[in-house]
This record gives structure tokens, sequence and C-alpha cells, in this order.
């Protein structure tokens, strides 16, 4: 390989996806697939790009730097012949890799991840196979058998184990436990001292008339329907529990500040490095930079209690909606929403189990991970659990060991190098860990 080139191409509206530019050497020839195998052998899934196009060479600007622009799109249907399902199993399987890749049609050959796909669309199939099947499968069964023949016949071997309970709206309890991936954060919380680490900026500059009663109005309409987004997190002893506000009580107000543009990137900045108090502050707070009468950046700061940058998409599609809608001087007619983030809690805790229950789902993984880890350095291994006070103390004692400590200050130096570098007009998140 003489040169080779990998960027990040979105050529459908929120499906990004690693795409790597190869050069083979003069009088050589270059396998995109072989090449593809081999760098999935060294490198997490995540980083192996999903495309792998040959060159005759790759295209400069005037400059002599990568043109991007000037790169093809990759035909990810190319080198597999295409062959129509055979029965109806198949011809499911198909249409829904089809729905989650975005592409025309989907062969019983294809591979999933030849096509694009990565692991979040993995999470995403799954799913839905779950949902259409009826049957329980894992997303190893994907990475191990990527094709719809291949993953009909895994689905035959494995006997078809029945799917587990559906999600849905339940009667909620005096008091709503955290989910697992909630816990995690409220303890990082609680060992960093509400620092941003973990907080989620989305920056969108509005050019043109801004009616900012009708924005914080629109504001309040997308905290009513999503309650994740008005959701505190007090404890009782040590142990965390989810409290949803009522609307009234969780209206985010929308904070004005006159900026001049050579202001804006520091502004940012400082207002994203801002934590929040999650045992009384719901995790969505907003902020608008005045540059001038029609022009100005709104600035949304999502903690990851109650997001990922998955739920950006979300979150802007529905405030554009509901600030049209008041506009019109109307609210916005957007339909209810069939579960919340507390029915999935809920469901989680029901379907995992108790780890006192041998047989639990819970218990089971907890063993798995035990006989796996078992050797390993007890300094390697942090278990963190949620019974009563015990989180003040392994808080204490993650905290003196100065991991986190170094660990976060690697995170804000990059983030720092970032924010400067893109001036903060961007979705997304540093991760530390």
């Amino acid at each position: 390989m003489a040169q080779a080139a990998v960027i990040a191409r979105e050529d459908a509206p929120g499906n990004k996806r690693l795409v790597a530019y190869v050069v083979a050497v003069a009088g050589a020839t270059i396998d995109a697939a072989a090449l593809r195998v081999a760098l999935g052998r060294s490198l997490p899934d995540y980083m192996v790009p999903s495309a792998i196009v040959v060159l005759d060479k790759l295209p400069l600007t005037p400059n002599g730097k990568l043109d991007r622009r000037a790169l093809p799109a990759p035909d990810l249907a190319a080198g597999v012949a295409w062959r129509a399902p055979r029965t109806p199993q198949e011809e499911l399987l198909c249409a829904l890799f089809a729905e989650v890749l975005g592409v025309a049609r989907v062969g019983i050959d294809d591979n999933f991840f030849a096509l694009g796909g990565h692991s979040l669309l993995a999470t995403r199939l799954i799913s839905r196979i779950r949902a259409g099947l009826d049957v329980e499968l894992s997303i190893r069964s994907l990475f191990e058998a990527p094709t719809v023949e291949a993953l009909v016949k895994r689905l035959d071997d494995d006997g078809g184990q029945t799917a587990r309970p559906a999600l849905h709206a339940v009667a909620r309890p005096a008091e709503i436990p955290l989910s697992f991936a909630q816990r995690r954060l409220w303890f990082l919380d609680r060992l960093e001292g509400g620092s941003g680490t973990y907080v989620i900026p989305l920056a969108v500059r509005l050019s043109g008339e801004l009616d900012t009663e009708a924005l914080e109005a629109a504001l309040g309409d997308v905290v009513a329907r999503h309650e994740s987004l008005r959701t505190v997190f007090p404890e009782t002893l040590g142990v965390p529990r989810q409290e949803i506000l009522e609307v009234d009580a969780a209206r985010v107000p929308l904070v004005v500040a006159t900026v001049r543009e050579e202001e804006l990137a520091a502004a940012l900045a400082e207002a994203a490095q801002r934590g929040f108090d999650l045992s009384r502050e719901p995790p969505l707070r907003a902020q608008l930079f005045a540059l001038g009468a029609h022009e100005h950046v709104l600035l949304l700061l999502l903690h990851h209690i109650a997001g990922d940058e998955w739920s950006l998409a979300p979150l802007a599609r529905d405030l554009g909606r509901s600030y049209a809608a008041r506009l019109r001087g109307a609210a916005p007619d957007l339909p209810a929403l069939p579960v919340q983030y507390a029915d999935y809690t809920l469901w989680q805790h029901a379907v995992l189990g108790e780890e006192s229950d041998a047989r639990s789902a819970i218990s089971r993984q907890l063993a798995y991970w035990s006989d796996r880890l078992r050797g390993f350095p007890i300094s390697s291994i942090c278990r963190a659990t949620v019974a009563g006070r015990r989180w003040r103390a392994i808080a204490a004692r993650a905290s003196r060991c100065g991991l986190a400590r170094r660990c976060t200050g690697i995170c804000w130096r990059w983030r720092g190098r970032r924010a400067r570098a893109c001036s903060w007009c961007c979705r997304r998140r540093w991760r530390c860990c």
C-alpha cells in the first residue's frame, strides 16, 4: 500500500461511517475485503472502516492537501452477487437489514458490516429482529453471522429462544430506581463533584429574526414531552432514585447573554464546563448568545445521565417543531410518547432480576465476568454496587487512588484543544474512560 486516508462520511443524514481510501504501490493490487478482515484482527470494531475504496491516486487540493470533497462515495453493494430471500423469515430479515442500513435492498449474502453497519446500528438491528421475530438474539450473533443466510442458520441452531418481555408503559412505584447506566453516571458525578465532564454540548447558530419568548416556550414543550429532561436524582442514605418533576417545576429558563464574535468560543466553552447538581437540577440547560439583532447561537447542555449523542437529533427535531408551532401561536401537535425512560428502567430491572437470585440474568452475567476476571490484580477491578452506604466508601477509595483525577484531567485538556479548534459548533462529547 502506497497511500491511505480514512474519513468519517455522512452520505445519509445521521448515518456517519468510517470510509478508507487506499492506493496500491506500483504493480500491486489490494483486496479491499481481505484488508478489512486484517484490520478487524488488530482494531476494535468502531475503528474498522465500514468500506475500503481502492483508488489510482488520492485527490489533492491546489495546496497539496487531501481533497475530501473529491473522494467518491463507496459502492457498498459492489462485489457481491445479489440473491433474493427464499423464505418469509429471510424476507423479513432482508427488509430489516435494508431499513437499518438505509439502503434500497439487501440480499441474503450481503454482509451487514460491509454495507456500512457498525456497533450502534447493530444494536438497532437486533432490537428490530427481536420485535419482528419474537426471538431472543445477542449482538454477538450478528458479529459472528453478519449475513441474512448465516443469521437464519444461527436462529435455527439456537432453537429460537423466546424474546424477552416487550417494553411498555407500566404503573410507577413510589420510588423509581436508577437504570444501570444511570447508576454509573450518578456515581461518577458524586466522585467528581458535579464537574462538566459528562455534559454534552450542542451549539446551533441561528441567523435571522428570533422570537426568544417562542423559543423558551418551545423548550418547555420539549421538557414536558420527555420525562428524562425533568428528572432529578435525590438520594436517601446513599441510595439514589429518579424523581420526575411536574412540568411547571422543571421549566428550562433561556439565559440570554450578549457577546462579540471574538468572545463566542470562550463563552461557549465556559458555559459547557459548568456541571449539574443532579440531586435537584434538571439535566438540561439552555443559553442564548446574542451576536447581533439577527445573529444568535443557541447552546443546549444535556447531562449524559439523561441522554447521549444519539439523543441530540430527536431533541433538536422536537425543539424545531415546537418553536415553529409557538411562532404560529399554537401548542405543538406532537403525539405522546408510548414509553418514557422510567418505564425502560423498571423493565430493565424486571428483565435482569435480582443479584440474590442465582437464576436471574444479572446473577448469571456477574458469575460470567467474575470467572473471566478471576486472577486479575484486585487494584485493576472496581466493582460498585448500590447497596446502602457503600457508594460513599467506594467514592472515597477511588478518590484517594488518584486515577479518576488523572483521567479527568486528560479529558479536560483534550476538550480545551478541541474547543479552540472547532469553536464548539459541533455535536460531540468527550469521554476519557
